[in-house]
């Protein structure tokens, strides 16, 4: 990749994947250019060819256009979103907008959810349970801890029976309010790095995000997922899968930064709010 093709190169200094983003310009038109590692050409040509398939099924998203190898690494061209980060710019509409932004993205997710997962996948109990256990571990190891830490892991160990039978799907792997934007007053979806293949209903694990910056929009976010009839198993799932992604953030931060380590003890608090100390099913910000 040349950055002379371009008329004008500026860097983007925000996200967490490591790779270096820029916003480059050629003739008038903006592009979202990346550049990775050379040892990510594999990973991210997979990313670019779901990305296609993706664009394929009218997701709003940044449409994949271009990716190769030059010196700086691998470097991807999108196409460019001209919007505003969602999590930053949703308190400056009403309740009912942010609703509706939170309905979109549900909708969205659903479309997202209809692409298969390989036929290879084990299933999705044993996968969970795995992870789910490790996660308990890595708590338990951690010296850092967080009232009420017993409750939720009560839940897990009591829990499993739920992950019988789930069905799997391509997941976006990080989806919450952080990885969209808004264009057009429309959602777009952005960061499909993490990707994964697993229970549609998982993708819902980061919606503690959504719901401290918005609980409407939170709310919509599951009512326009299953179009307003959102069924009793999900509550009890997601209170599971919000559990565990709870019991893996205090020491996941703790190695990254003490920063980062009071924003998920932050976190902590609210998610054992929502849920009484993990007596309730349906969190307290849920509304209609």
């Amino acid at each position: 990749m040349n950055f002379k093709q371009f008329d004008c190169v500026t860097e983007i200094q925000k996200g967490w994947s490591g790779d270096k983003k820029y916003c480059a310009v050629k003739d008038d038109t903006k592009y979202l250019l990346r550049i990775s590692p050379k040892n990510k050409y594999k990973n991210r040509k997979k990313i670019h060819k779901i990305m296609q398939k993706l664009s394929s099924e009218n997701i709003p998203m940044c449409k994949p256009l271009k990716i190769g190898i030059c010196k700086e690494g691998v470097y991807v061209l999108q196409s460019w979103i001209d919007g505003v980060d969602a999590e930053e710019n949703i308190h400056n509409y009403d309740e009912k907008r942010q609703y509706d932004f939170g309905f979109q993205s549900g909708a969205i997710l659903r479309k997202i959810h209809t692409i298969p997962a390989p036929k290879t996948q084990l299933d999705w109990k044993t996968r969970f349970t795995i992870k789910m256990n490790t996660k308990i571990k890595n708590y338990e190891k951690c010296h850092i801890k967080f009232e009420g830490a017993e409750y939720i892991i009560d839940y897990l160990n009591s829990n499993h029976d739920l992950l019988n039978n789930r069905p799997q799907c391509f997941q976006h792997g990080d989806y919450h309010i952080g990885n969209m934007m808004i264009e057009n007053d429309k959602i777009v979806i952005i960061d499909f790095d993490r990707y994964d293949f697993g229970d549609p209903w998982e993708e819902f694990n980061r919606i503690v995000w959504a719901a401290q910056t918005s609980p409407k929009f939170a709310s919509g976010m599951i009512d326009g997922y299953f179009d307003n009839n959102v069924p009793e198993l999900f509550w009890k799932l997601l209170k599971l899968y919000i559990g565990s992604n709870t019991m893996s953030s205090v020491p996941w931060a703790v190695d990254y930064s003490e920063e980062q380590t009071e924003v998920m003890l932050n976190q902590t608090k609210d998610v054992l709010a929502w849920y009484d100390n993990y007596k309730l099913t349906v969190p307290s910000w849920y509304v209609r």
